[in-house]
């Protein structure tokens, strides 16, 4: 198949003797307030067996018109069409349907807010706009898909966007790698409940299905199967539910609903040609005549039963591949069921027996996800600092299996996510309190337990995110505040970290040296013990490495930023980028001194920094922002080879500003804070293959060095750092082979892959059991320290020591120690 072209939507009509309509939908999608060089048309002709082909080709030869040799029903004939199509987007349209001016224009956009959304699903209304045809999905427990509210008048109220579990295929939207991933519609489906099918496959495989009230279309829905026998509708209606059902369930639910919805069905046949299923009673006498006469709507759920059984070698290979692929579980997705008790059809005694088969068989019970709180202090929106990407990227991960809640103590602006996004004020106890209560694991970064009650004395199962060691973090910071102002600083950021490390039942760090050094910091405050050392020896199960990570491809580069467009930045310059915030503990002062030396002789070199005033409103410009531009200004390379960003880039942006980058740079000083940082700038480089320069002493200037991702300098050395900048931007020898190796060594840094640790504990979440008891069974009191533990003195020590070496060692270790204990008190 060509390579799509981006931009590009691709309608699929597929006509079947309707010609006139397939014409008049053609006329309707050329109102379109879309661009016409970005809309493409393809019309497949199904076996009509009449001049339908003649009649489109000559009134619109615009169009793509695809003739098939036999009918390949709707499913087939989308299928074929897309494979004539060039489309990013497919669009597929009910041939008798009148697309909104907006239709296409509103399903992009939605689309373009975020690269989660697989697929949109249209409004769709009757054809004079006033009763619903589609606002919303739903799905019965046995099985078959519908759409609540049709024929209904249209709501006044708004609707706003929401996912759903499928669309209709009357008007939809797909990417093509989505659709190209799953392989389509289902052909053996011929039509009705394909595009169930197909949007529960959609949902499944990890990505959302979001209906788009904005994409508005009108459908006449005036096609009938009257004409071939409504006992052949049914019998495709009850066929194509088990069809659905078998694929698309998980096997416990399966294991709970199939027999269940094979009683059903039989019960509905029965009731659908009014049979007495008791007249073979021998008690009652019946005929012993070896016919009689049935009607076919009692025999089309009979037979879609076995076709089912027919087709069931084929249907366990498609269950296969789509459990296989499976990225969301049955209790994540069972709330875009809707209504899932909802009997289809009508009579006494079929719903007496319905009644009777739900009870027996509790098809209302629902899997129940986990429910999980993400906490982080940064503001969560277009644009978003570390702190906010790392709990966003954690609250996808987990939205897979989970019901997940994203908490801002800062502010949440206008966000499209697939998890609930919610603001907490600081001190708002009230508020946390309650989303605590009706959460079962807590995940939190910074200040949360500080700033909360309800999180401080919660016995829910608590998550540590301590990937930034704030107290070594203030040592640097507060250098510059008089001395007291320090020291409390310091202490307040130690005492933060020990509450929540004497609390947590797992911690996140974000590389082995933290690791290590947490272990330390653990081990002084009694966490690390025998009742968690007993079953977990390397202590894995209490403290695990989550590094920061990146997204599995890098976006394409859609809009120019920096080159051609920041006066003074040419389209052929080299640009040095400085990817995220400008901090007291970086070293940029040595990197513009560089960077003036190097613009003398190559005077294309251009320096940009990112970011400068950081999205937290708490977060004050720090003086290393006015201090570089001071500094530029005197070396007289402000604005010349020195850019400065007014402010921060928003996060769907930060693509464009790295594509186009030639080089990434991080400079820092030589102390602790160093030692024990991440530098999430350095995995913005690593995801946009952008060869690095770094200063040593850090956990990336050691990957950088080992893997030859680009050149590490000292601290505070010019000379080698304008080399190594001159080296990294135009020696081309050089930064092909940097950027073979990032290509390698970045697949190490993919959000699902740093996740997994957190990932694999929410699906068996513990408490650690030195809080929990021996079993780490969850929930019960929650028993911690105050304060770390201190070395015991005095005369009942001493006796207690004196025993306990008398029954492990006996008399002569005990005098041992007695003389050890002497000789001390001696100097």
């Amino acid at each position: 198949m060509a390579k799509p072209t981006p931009g590009l939507v691709s309608v699929v009509l597929v006509n079947f003797r309707g010609a006139d309509d397939t014409i008049a939908a053609i006329g309707f999608l050329g109102e379109l307030d879309w661009p016409r060089d970005r809309l493409e048309i393809v019309v497949v002709e199904n076996a009509s067996g009449d001049d339908s082909a003649q009649r489109i080709r000559a009134a619109a030869p615009h169009v793509t018109v695809v003739e098939s040799d036999e009918n390949l029903g709707f499913a087939g004939g989308c299928n074929l069409g897309v494979r004539s199509s060039h489309g990013e987007y497919l669009a597929f349209l009910n041939n008798d349907a009148r697309p909104d001016r907006a239709w296409v224009a509103a399903a992009v956009e939605r689309f373009q807010r975020s690269p989660d959304v697989g697929a949109v699903a249209s409004r769709v209304l009757d054809w004079e706009g006033k009763h619903v045809d589609f606002i919303g999905a739903a799905l019965t427990w046995f099985g078959m898909g519908y759409k609540p509210l049709t024929a209904q008048p249209v709501p006044k109220s708004a609707e706003e966007p929401s996912d759903v579990l499928f669309g209709t295929g009357s008007a939809m939207f797909v990417r093509r790698s989505v659709y190209e991933a799953l392989g389509g519609f289902d052909e053996r489906f011929f039509m009705f409940f394909e595009d169930v099918d197909f949007g529960w496959r959609v949902n499944l495989a990890g990505w959302r299905f979001v209906y788009e009230p904005a994409s508005l279309a009108y459908h006449k829905h005036h096609a009938s199967m009257s004409s071939f026998g409504e006992f052949k509708e049914t019998y495709l209606l009850e066929r194509n539910a088990l069809f659905t059902m078998y694929k698309n369930l998980g096997d416990e639910e399966l294991a709970r609903l199939l027999p269940a919805t094979l009683a059903l069905t039989v019960r509905r046949s029965v009731a659908r040609g009014e049979l007495d299923s008791s007249s073979f009673d021998l008690r009652r006498g019946a005929s012993d005549e070896p016919s009689m006469t049935v009607a076919k709507s009692a025999l089309a759920g009979i037979f879609g039963i076995d076709q089912f059984v027919e087709e069931l070698p084929e249907l366990e290979k498609a269950r296969h591949e789509v459990q296989s692929k499976r990225a969301v579980s049955d209790a994540r997705i069972w709330p875009l069921f809707g209504v899932t008790d909802a009997p289809s059809y009508q009579g006494g005694a079929y719903l007496e027996g319905y009644v009777n088969i739900a009870e027996a068989f509790d098809v209302y019970s629902e899997p129940t996800p986990s429910r999980v709180l993400i906490i982080t202090g940064d503001p969560i929106g277009p644009k978003m600092a570390g702190p906010a990407i790392r709990a966003w990227h954690m609250a996808a991960a987990l939205a897979t299996t989970h019901s997940v809640t994203l908490v801002s103590l800062a502010k949440v602006d206008a966000v499209d996510a697939p998890f609930r996004v919610v603001h907490v004020a600081p001190g708002d106890d009230r508020s946390m309190g309650a989303l605590e209560r009706e959460t079962d694991i807590i995940v939190f970064q910074g200040l949360a337990m500080a700033l909360f009650n309800s999180i401080r004395k919660s016995n829910k199962i608590i998550v540590c995110d301590i990937y930034d060691p704030m107290h070594l973090e203030h040592l640097e910071q507060g250098r510059d505040l008089p001395r007291a102002q320090w020291d409390r600083q310091v202490l307040d950021a130690t005492e933060v970290l020990n509450e929540q490390l004497l609390r947590g039942d797992f911690f996140l760090c974000a590389s082995e040296r933290q690791r290590h050094f947490y272990l330390g910091q653990l081990a002084a405050l009694g966490r690390i013990n025998p009742t968690n050392y007993e079953t977990d020896p390397d202590l894995e199960r209490l403290i695990a490495v989550v590094p920061f990570g990146l997204g599995s491809a890098f976006p394409a580069h859609d809009r120019q930023v920096l080159k051609g467009v920041v006066p003074g930045i040419g389209a052929d310059d080299r640009v040095l980028l400085w990817s995220g915030g400008l901090y007291n503990w970086f070293d940029p002062k040595s990197l513009i001194r560089a960077v003036a030396k190097l613009s003398s002789r190559r005077p294309t070199v251009r320096l940009f920094f990112q970011g400068t005033k950081h999205p937290h409103p708490g977060v004050p410009e720090m003086a290393i922002v006015a201090e570089s531009r001071a500094l530029a200004s005197e070396l007289g390379v402000l604005d010349r080879a020195v850019y400065f960003n007014a402010s921060w880039v928003d996060y769907r942006e930060r693509h464009n500003y790295l594509a186009e980058a030639d080089a990434g740079v991080s400079t820092h000083f030589a102390h602790v804070e160093t030692t024990f940082s991440f530098r999430t700038r350095i995995l913005d480089y690593l995801w946009a293959e952008l060869p690095m320069v770094v200063t040593a002493g850090d956990h990336f200037a050691d990957l950088v060095e080992a893997e030859g991702l680009g050149i590490v300098v000292p601290p505070n050395d010019v000379e080698a750092l304008t080399a190594a900048l001159e080296t990294v931007m135009f020696d081309e020898e050089f930064r092909a082979e940097a950027k073979q190796n990032i290509r390698r060594v970045r697949e190490d840094y993919a959000w699902e892959v740093v996740l997994e640790p957190l990932v694999d504990f929410a699906a068996s979440p513990r408490r650690a059991r030195d809080l929990a008891g021996s079993d780490g069974a969850t929930g019960g009191p929650v028993r911690t320290r105050k304060t770390p533990p201190r070395k015991r003195h005095g005369i009942l020590h001493d006796v207690d020591l004196a025993v306990h070496y008398l029954r492990t060692g006996g008399p002569r270790v005990l005098a041992s120690k007695v003389q050890s204990r002497l000789r001390l008190k001696r100097r």
